[in-house]
């Protein structure tokens, strides 16, 4: 309800509250998977909010998503390789001969073996399918990527291997992110900005250090009083 924001160039912009707040259905109206009772978006400086069929494609192209379940986002049916490549297909990028090299080059890029190409997703662990699912998502050379709770199915040893390297391909692929989380100490570990959502509204909104160090809305101060340990607190105060 009456939600505002931008993302900028270069800038990861973490979203963050609780389960049925709206951020996630906000992550999916800014890619069009969910569309907007009304408002206007523009990206890159054009209007996307009406745009449909070889239009609204096009502008996919710049915008992909990285889902929170690392399996049910793939195929089962279909080799991994095939899975990222479908983008590339569909839009047509490039000579079918380029389509593995270049695959290829995804996979060692997200920390997977070429081998990986010819195999199945159950074939790999939950950080692994997370990696494909990352190496889809880059395929296109997207402007943004929208992380939907990209790392919360994950063990927390593998969401911080995970977050690094969303951050090394952010600097390798010049990304901007808006990144969907309810985990404080992710957002603390990516986010440039953050904006907190509750009910469907944004109630707070500032740089990652102001709003966890020098929160201001009451709501706010709940979730970081909720963080489980003063080991946590202390890491997203820093």
């Amino acid at each position: 309800n009456g939600v505002s924001l931008q993302v900028k160039k270069g800038e990861t912009l973490g979203i963050v509250g609780e389960s049925g707040c709206g951020k996630s259905t906000l992550s999916r109206c800014i890619v069009r998977l969910h569309e907007a009772d009304s408002g206007k978006m523009t990206f890159n400086g054009a209007d996307i909010t009406k745009i449909s069929g070889s239009a609204l494609k096009a502008v996919r192209r710049h915008m992909q998503m990285v889902f929170q379940d690392p399996f049910s986002s793939l195929n089962p049916r279909m080799r991994i390789g095939e899975s990222i490549a479908e983008g590339l297909k569909a839009h047509k990028v490039m000579p079918k001969n380029e389509i593995r090299p270049y695959v290829e080059t995804l996979l060692h890029d997200v920390g997977l073996n070429i081998d990986a190409y010819d195999r199945y997703p159950h074939q790999f662990s939950g950080g692994q399918r997370q990696r494909i699912g990352i190496a889809r998502a880059i395929a296109l050379k997207p402007a943004l990527i929208i992380a939907d709770e990209a790392v919360s199915a994950l063990d927390v040893s593998i969401q911080k291997q995970i977050l690094e390297l969303f951050e090394a391909l952010k600097q390798k692929y010049n990304l901007s992110y808006v990144f969907v989380s309810h985990d404080l100490r992710v957002i603390s570990q990516i986010c440039d900005r953050v904006i907190v959502m509750k009910n469907g509204e944004i109630v707070e909104e500032g740089a990652c250090h102001e709003i966890f160090s020098k929160p201001s809305h009451a709501y706010t101060k709940q979730l970081l009083a909720s963080i489980p340990s003063k080991e946590a607190k202390r890491q997203v105060s820093a």
